[in-house]
């Protein structure tokens, strides 16, 4: 994302205020699309099983994948079967694909790859999620729960409850794209909103999360190692997400040493790109971007970002599951604005 977009979204500023008149243009596109789902011109597709959305309303990483493993390993360990379908962005393929542990991530997103080898999770993706929801269940009959790894704006997917996740960013200046960060307007009716930082606002239960490095890296073969091993190391550090100087800053706090540090554009594919190994700096990197490069760069570490969650956000969702479990099906939840 254009580093200096991203500034202009955390105030109304002279670039926000610039392009003020198209993010009203947007809001009228937004509004007249929830318009026609409303009067039934358009509807959500259901599925035979609950679905839960973890998404976000704001551009840019929010933490929605780790916050999406976290939820299918909770479902897992609660007796939940769940599977995850997703759109997969980034990657160069089309239509409906199985993730599996030997997918690349070229082929079906570094998001869904990740979520696949970390929960074991069945994984499908598709630009219609509703159609990657239809081939998983058909693949994966035994699974009674779909988990949507972002989506929140995709309302061609009926969802049985939403969960909106926010980085310390919050909604930024509060105005829609591309005058600020909002896909939609914001506050609106979600099932619960997960926050690093301050809480939003609106009226949804909200619960903070804190994220943390694991203790250890991890590399391509799987074994770990201690980060206090690397201390004294020099280390190029690799990041292709949405925030790269954030995992920066925490390799510092571990009192790793960064010869360097590379910031590329969230989703980067590293199609061709080479270790500058200036001094023979070892490869540091985050796990979404390990599952690109561990292929062509087997040598890179991968430093896992562990999400502490508050426990009270499972119990509240164990309790909105067990309510789904005695609710009639058809009913679509979700937004009407988008």
């Amino acid at each position: 994302m254009n580093e200096r977009l991203r500034r202009a979204w955390t105030h109304r500023g002279a670039l926000a205020r610039l392009l003020w008149p198209l993010s009203r243009l947007y809001g009228a596109a937004l509004t007249l699309r929830g318009w026609a789902y409303r009067r039934g011109w358009m509807r959500p597709a259901r599925l035979p099983v609950p679905v839960l959305v973890v998404g976000n309303v704001v551009a840019g990483g929010a933490g929605k994948t780790p916050v999406t493993m976290a939820v299918v390993r909770h479902l897992q360990g609660a007796g939940w079967r769940p599977g995850v379908v997703s759109r997969g962005y980034g990657r160069v393929s089309r239509g409906c694909r199985a993730v599996t542990a030997s997918s690349s991530a070229s082929q079906v997103g570094d998001e869904p790859l990740l979520i696949a080898r970390r929960t074991g999770a069945p994984v499908f993706v598709a630009e219609a999620r509703s159609e990657a929801g239809r081939a998983l269940l058909a693949a994966h009959p035994g699974c009674d729960i779909l988990v949507c790894d972002d989506g929140l704006q995709h309302l061609r997917l009926a969802r049985d409850l939403e969960i909106c996740v926010f980085s310390e960013l919050g909604v930024g200046n509060g105005w829609l794209l591309p005058a600020g960060p909002l896909r939609e307007p914001w506050p609106r009716a979600v099932g619960a909103a997960l926050y690093r930082g301050t809480a939003p606002a609106g009226t949804a239960v909200a619960f903070e999360v804190t994220r943390a490095l694991a203790p250890h890296a991890i590399d391509a073969a799987g074994a770990h190692l201690p980060l206090g091993s690397l201390r004294g190391q020099p280390l190029h550090a690799l990041a292709a997400i949405a925030e790269p100087e954030a995992f920066f800053a925490m390799l510092r706090a571990q009192g790793l040493t960064l010869a360097s540090a590379q910031a590329l554009p969230d989703h980067y594919d590293f199609d061709g790109w080479k270790h500058p190994n200036h001094n023979g700096e070892r490869l540091i990197c985050t796990e979404k971007d390990a599952v690109k490069l561990w292929p062509t760069h087997p040598d890179a570490l991968a430093v896992p970002l562990q999400l502490s969650v508050a426990p009270a956000f499972f119990t509240w969702l164990d309790a909105r599951l067990a309510a789904l479990s005695s609710t009639p099906a058809g009913v679509a939840h979700g937004s009407e604005t988008a």
